[in-house]
């Protein structure tokens, strides 16, 4: 299962973290895995190529580990790209469920 946890601040988005692989089907060929990848790691670069926000990445690929921070408040353009990330993140566990994705929120305070 991939667990997806989105870093707020209140009403602000601080970034996100994505654990552990789906197991919707063997590795190389998972979709729900590819889907929150390619969400994750298209959001990061918008966010990078995008906007001035600074981000702090952490990856390891084999334990299907991402993590992204915000090294402060986020630009309006970062917070609609983390809003797209979000419905994205919603959509696949709408169609796929909590099998193989888990979303939740933590609140963090700076």
């Amino acid at each position: 299962m991939t667990k997806v946890t989105i870093l707020k601040d209140g009403d602000g988005f601080l970034g996100f973290s994505m654990e552990g692989h789906a197991g919707s089907g063997e590795y190389g060929r998972d979709i729900v895995c590819a889907a929150l990848s390619v969400l994750a790691i298209n959001t990061v670069n918008a966010i990078e190529t995008f906007t001035e926000d600074e981000l702090l990445v952490e990856s390891q690929e084999k334990q299907g580990i991402l993590k992204c921070r915000s090294q402060g408040p986020m630009s309006e353009q970062a917070t609609l790209l983390m809003r797209a990330f979000e419905l994205g993140v919603k959509g696949v566990c709408t169609e796929y469920g909590r099998k193989y994705v888990r979303l939740s929120y933590e609140e963090v305070r700076r």
